[in-house]
């Protein structure tokens, strides 16, 4: 287990592969451990890094006092310090989205290529009142399950699979959603991003940037990310038909084709 000290705190990490750096940012409720499947392909031509926030997975706990998604920016930064990085791609979903547009809005020139999955350039009032409704149902881990997992997911993927969900439910229910410190953590996270808004900070993005949006996913609708485009003067945005908030679940081959191509797409010498 890799780890760096940020301010006192233990910051979980790994490093996979070799090449080009290419950083994967996860979503509220994620971890490390989410993306062991997608290991291998994501690192097959890249140095894979993957690091845990502060209040997730194997990374230091903060119940001390409140913060915002400046505190997970600084980790990165830190983060790609320690590693001796200067320039990354950096590819983020949900949470990790809007922390790696915040990333790169402050630190420009230390982005390569910026791949932004289901994210959103402010937590507007209506994604505020559903991470209240989150907090709120947080001691009750089947609430919290029925409040939080089916509106990640598409109904189309919700419902072609109905063992899946048994088997995911009953997992989260009695193995994940018990855990006063993993849930702690989630109630703290998602107050973080409250106050989330990169909105007037976004034209200081220089990388390229792939913005992807899901037609099904009622947390960051397609909107948002052209919102995103409008904002990001060297941006492209792709629509997932049928897809839900959990892109990389809903479609893992998509997902990894997405970010393998563009953060490692040649561009030099193409005639436009």
């Amino acid at each position: 287990m890799a780890t760096f000290d940020y301010k006192d705190k233990k910051i979980h990490y790994e490093l996979h592969g070799e090449g080009a750096p290419l950083l994967l940012l996860n979503g509220i409720m994620m971890s490390t451990l989410s993306w062991h499947s997608f290991i291998a392909p994501l690192s097959a031509n890249n140095q894979l890094i993957l690091v845990d926030f502060i209040d997730q997975g194997q990374s230091a706990r903060n119940p001390d006092e409140a913060y915002t998604l400046d505190l997970q920016v600084d980790v990165i930064k830190e983060l790609l310090s320690h590693l001796g990085i200067a320039c990354v791609s950096i590819a983020g979903i949900s949470y990790g989205g809007n922390v790696a547009l915040k990333f790169a809005a402050a630190y420009p020139d230390k982005v390569h290529r910026l791949m932004i999955f289901n994210a959103a350039a402010k937590t507007g009032a209506w994604l505020r009142e559903l991470g209240q409704s989150w907090t709120a149902a947080a001691g009750d881990p089947v609430q919290f399950y029925n409040t939080t997992i089916p509106i990640i997911y598409s109904q189309e993927f919700y419902n072609g699979g109905p063992d899946w969900v048994k088997v995911r439910r009953d997992f989260l229910t009695t193995q994940v959603f018990t855990n006063k410190l993993f849930m702690d953590g989630i109630v703290r996270l998602t107050r973080s991003a409250d106050d989330y808004d990169v909105e007037a900070q976004l034209c200081n993005i220089t990388a390229k940037t792939l913005l992807v949006a899901s037609e099904s996913d009622p947390i960051t609708p397609p909107g948002d990310q052209y919102k995103l485009r409008d904002l990001i003067k060297d941006s492209d945005l792709v629509l997932l038909p049928g897809v839900g908030h959990a892109t990389m679940y809903e479609r893992p081959a998509l997902f990894i084709s997405l970010i393998t191509g563009f953060a490692n797409a040649k561009l030099e010498g193409l005639v436009v």
